[in-house]
């Protein structure tokens, strides 16, 4: 697998939520630490996203933006 993103985190996809149009990925990078994804249905099918697969997360962004309340 070759890609052009600067960050990639493996992990492993903890829960699936297919949508009508999207589907909702909860992935896990640690026990406690999850990112959530919204990707499309298809993508979700074609990929074979199921729970406890490995996946990665590839973060676009060359942007980390931290705020404070």
């Amino acid at each position: 697998m070759e890609f052009n993103a600067r960050n990639f985190l493996e992990t492993t996809v903890k829960k699936v939520v297919p949508g009508a149009i999207n589907t909702e990925i909860t992935l896990e990078l640690a026990p406690g630490v999850e990112i959530v994804s919204i990707i499309t249905k298809s993508s979700a099918e074609k990929l074979q996203l199921t729970e406890g697969k490995q996946a990665y997360a590839l973060i676009q962004s060359s942007d980390v933006i931290v705020a404070i309340d």
